[in-house]
């Protein structure tokens, strides 16, 4: 599987999973803390980023996307790298987990521990997110991204600090969600997203205390299918790595040291 990536650092590799809507560069602000301890790389999935759509006939769901992960960490001859995910790509690393291909996964806000309303509250604030990427043009969006109110409004259920967003980075991330070609189908299939086989490698599970889309209250389950304690990430939001790239860094790295 051809994925577009952005490989950084030295050492055993780690791979790094972004969410529904988002791309690889979502990853930045702790990429190079990572690749200073690991051969990092921060892949596109199918259909999203600048990464090309599954093959005719393959449907978008988490599984399918996971099976394209591990086809090209084979591509590249990879083999049992250590993984994390952030919200749909922290579902794929457990599943990385659960199919025991992988050395440690490390899943930050994973989604599936979702309650049914839970699950059409996240479809909904996903569709209304996807609705304003697409009808802003390159000015409204710069203007929006440029502005410290407006930055917080658009970006408040998605980061619990929006202004620690760098401008020109949600100009990026608010363009690869409006453009994901995968988009649709991979938010359909959620409807029939549950909890993954349990896992085969060790893995650590992350929440951010003030996620918004995936409130923590769903880190309770995602416990009790682990069978372990679920660390909280203080004062982060469903994308934590932005809010605090020193903690979640720390988090990963002592995952994939496990």
């Amino acid at each position: 599987m051809e994925l577009a990536f952005e490989r950084r650092g030295t050492g055993a590799p780690l791979i790094l999973i972004h969410g529904i809507g988002h791309h690889w560069q979502g990853w930045l602000p702790v990429l190079d803390r990572l690749a200073a301890a690991h051969t990092v790389i921060a892949l596109d999935l199918p259909g999203f980023g600048v990464s090309p759509g599954l093959l005719p006939g393959i449907p978008y769901t988490a599984e399918t996307l996971a099976d394209a992960v591990e086809s090209f960490c084979a591509s590249l001859g990879i083999r049992e790298p250590a993984v994390a995910g952030n919200s749909l790509g922290g579902y794929i690393a457990l599943e990385l987990a659960s199919r025991g291909v992988v050395r440690t996964a490390t899943a930050l806000s994973p989604a599936g521990f979702w309650s049914r309303p839970e699950l059409l509250y996240c479809q909904a604030v996903l569709r209304a997110l996807r609705s304003s990427a697409r009808s802003l043009s390159p000015d409204q969006l710069a203007m929006t991204a440029g502005n410290r109110h407006l930055r917080a409004v658009s970006a408040g259920l998605l980061v619990a600090r929006p202004g620690r967003l760098d401008p020109a980075a949600l100009v990026a991330a608010t363009q690869a969600l409006g453009q994901a070609a995968g988009f649709e189908e991979t938010l359909e299939s959620f409807g029939g997203l549950m909890p993954p086989a349990p896992p085969k490698s060790p893995i650590t599970i992350a929440w951010g205390e003030h996620d918004r889309l995936l409130p923590r209250r769903q880190a309770v389950r995602a416990a009790r299918w682990s069978g372990q304690r679920v660390k909280l990430l203080q004062g982060c939001g469903h994308l934590p790595m932005s809010d605090d790239p020193a903690l979640v860094a720390r988090v990963i790295l002592e995952s994939a040291a496990r």
